[in-house]
């Protein structure tokens, strides 16, 4: 049966997040180094400035097969044409999502207490993000910091793929990944690295190597490390 979600690095980025840099050409590079989705977090942005941010991204994308989620905006993620929305637990709610976009191909939600798991929303959802895993300065509205030990908790109370996120590197990712993770989301230690590229690839090969080690092969969504 094919994997209901078979990515494994995943770029969480914004126009603010790349240092002075355009943010498509950030996410461009990222792409290059091993990044397979990217979401797109524009917080403070107007909806049509929003918008034009993600079809300039979604065009890039698509020359790569990449899928675009887009956070917490509806509107957008549906007229951007984008594969997903990811939402937390005080955006819009994942049924409403499932009510008025038949298409979503992809629904995320953020974990960040343990009794959401017995919601609706949960188990609505494609894949749960658990956030922050270590507190991060780009995610300041969060409750709990899981650490490696919360992960390997939300781990054993659900077979939905978790999506990792928050002071997460190159140092530390296969160590999410042998917690129980699926796939690591990233935004500073790659939109703020000096090479976005060489910064995804370091990434990418810990996650992969964790995966291997693991599961003793690689499967198709889990490639050999990269050779650099």
């Amino acid at each position: 049966m094919a994997d209901p979600f078979p990515y494994r690095l995943y770029l969480v980025i914004s126009a603010a997040d790349c240092a002075g840099r355009d943010f498509v050409h950030v996410a461009e590079q990222a792409v290059l180094g091993g990044v397979d989705v990217v979401q797109l977090r524009e917080k403070h942005a107007m909806p049509d400035e929003f918008l034009g941010k993600a079809e300039r991204l979604q065009a890039m994308l698509q020359q790569y097969e990449v899928p675009l989620i887009i956070n917490d905006n509806l509107d957008v993620a549906m007229h951007s044409n984008a594969f997903g929305i990811h939402v937390g637990r005080s955006d819009c709610s994942p049924a409403h999502i499932r009510s008025v976009w038949a298409t979503c191909r992809s629904l995320g939600y953020s974990i960040e207490q343990l009794d959401q798991l017995q919601t609706e929303d949960a188990r609505l959802s494609d894949c749960l993000g658990i956030s922050p895993v270590f507190k991060t300065p780009t995610k300041t509205d969060t409750v709990t910091e899981w650490g490696l030990d919360g992960i390997r908790t939300i781990r054993e109370r659900t077979d939905k793929p978790l999506v990792a996120i928050g002071g997460i590197n190159a140092e530390n990712a296969g160590d999410v990944i042998r917690a129980g993770a699926d796939c690591i989301a990233v935004v500073s230690a790659i939109c703020q690295a000096p090479d976005p590229q060489q910064a995804a690839r370091e990434i990418r090969t810990q996650i992969d190597r964790a995966l291997y080690s693991a599961g003793g092969g690689y499967s198709a969504g889990n490639q050999p490390p990269a050779v650099y």
